[in-house]
C-alpha cells in the first residue's frame, strides 16, 4: 500500500560533512545508499535533488549509487547575479549530468527566481536544453504566483516547453500557498509538489524551545555546517509556542507531532492526486516511520480543528511562500 498522495525522496540531506556540505546529515554513499533502498521497498520511484544540495554532492552520491527504477529530478540555483543566463543555465546542467553520471534528469526545476537575468533569457535556455533531450520536463520552485503566469505566457506565445510542477513550501503551519499560488497552479494545469512538510523539523516536535534551537548541532538548525540555519531560526523561532500548544493538544489524542502533520498533508490539505510531498531521514528508522505517517489515515475532526487552531496561530508568523 502507498500513501493517498506519492511520496517523493529529498536528497537533499545527503553530501560531505562541513559547510561545503551545506547541512547535509547522510555522509557515506553506504549509508544513503540504505535510505533509497528502504524508500524504494515501500513502491515510491523518484528522487529529488538540486545542484545546491550537499554543495553539489548529493549528486555525486546519487550518481555513485543503484537507484533502480527510480528517476530523478534536479535543478539550477542562481548562487550568483547572472546565474540564470543562457550561459549559467548551460553550465549547471552540465556539472549536475557530470555528478549523477548514469542517471538522466526527469525534472529540471529552476530552484528560485534570479530577478537580475530577463527571464525570456532564462526561458530560452531550458527550451534550448528541453529540444536538446537533456531533460524530460521543466519544473519552477519558489517562484511568486504571478511570475508563474508570466512564464507560462511566455513560453506558450513563443512554443516553448511549458512548466509542469512547482515544487513549494507547505505544511500544517505553513499554508500562505493556498491563497494565490495554488489556485494559479490548479488553471494551468501544473502540479504542486509540496517540500518541508515537517517545516524544516520543527513539526517533528524536538526543537521546541528556542535553546534547543541553538543547541541543535551537525544539522541544518547549525550555522557551523548551514548556510540556511539563521534563516530557519528566524523564521520559526516565533512558531514555537504555537507548536508546542499543539504537540501538548496532540498528545490528549495519542498522537505525535510528525505523524499529525504528515497525515494532515495526505487527507485535509488542499494537495491532489498528481500532486506529491517530498520526505527526507536522517536514518532508515527515522524514514520507516514517516512513510508510515504517510500512509495512514486521516485525521478526526476534532484533530482537524484543533490543527486548524495551529495554522491560525501560525499565520502572523508564517513567511511568504516564495523567495
Amino acid at each position: 500500500m502507498t500513501s493517498r498522495i506519492p511520496l517523493i525522496f529529498g536528497a537533499g540531506s545527503l553530501g560531505l560533512p562541513g559547510l561545503r556540505g551545506n547541512g547535509a546529515r547522510i555522509h557515506t554513499v553506504e549509508q544513503a545508499q540504505q535510505l533509497v533502498d528502504c524508500y524504494m521497498s515501500h513502491g515510491y520511484n523518484t528522487i529529488d535533488t538540486a545542484r545546491l544540495y550537499g554543495g553539489g554532492t548529493s549528486e555525486e552520491f546519487l550518481g555513485q549509487m543503484d537507484l533502480g527504477t527510480c528517476s530523478v529530478d534536479t535543478k539550477v540555483y542562481p548562487g550568483q547575479h547572472g546565474d540564470f543566463s543562457g550561459k549559467g543555465i548551460r553550465e549547471s546542467l552540465k556539472k549536475s549530468q557530470e555528478a549523477l553520471g548514469k542517471h538522466n534528469i526527469r525534472t529540471f526545476y529552476l530552484h528560485s527566481p534570479d530577478r537580475t537575468i530577463p527571464i525570456e533569457e532564462t526561458l530560452r535556455a531550458v527550451n534550448q536544453l528541453y529540444a536538446e533531450g537533456h531533460f524530460e520536463q521543466f519544473g519552477l520552485s519558489n517562484y511568486n504566483a504571478w511570475e508563474v503566469a508570466e512564464i507560462v505566457g511566455i513560453t506558450t506565445r513563443n512554443n516553448w516547453v511549458m512548466p509542469v510542477v512547482y515544487q513549494g513550501c507547505y505544511n500544517a503551519t505553513e499554508r500562505t500557498t493556498e491563497v494565490e499560488l495554488l489556485p494559479c497552479l490548479r488553471h494551468f494545469g501544473i502540479r504542486f509538489y509540496a517540500y518541508s512538510p515537517l517545516a524544516g523539523g520543527l513539526l517533528a516536535g524536538r526543537l521546541l524551545s528556542e535553546e534547543a534551537m541553538t543547541t541543535n548541532t551537525g544539522g541544518r538548525w547549525d550555522p557551523k555546517v548551514s548556510h540556511f540555519a539563521p534563516y530557519l531560526r528566524a523564521t520559526y523561532a516565533p512558531m514555537i509556542p504555537v507548536v508546542r500548544e499543539l504537540k501538548e493538544g496532540l498528545d490528549k489524542y495519542g498522537l505525535r507531532l510528525p505523524e499529525a502533520a504528515q497525515r494532515w498533508l495526505q487527507h485535509h490539505s488542499a494537495l491532489q492526486p498528481g500532486d506529491a510531498v517530498l520526505i527526507g531521514a536522517a536514518s532508515v528508522e527515522h524514514l520507516e516511520k514517516n512513510i508510515g505517517d504517510c500512509k495512514a489515515g486521516p485525521l478526526s475532526e476534532e484533530v482537524v480543528e484543533l490543527m486548524e487552531r495551529a495554522w491560525q496561530q501560525a499565520k502572523p508568523f508564517a513567511p511568504h511562500y516564495a523567495w
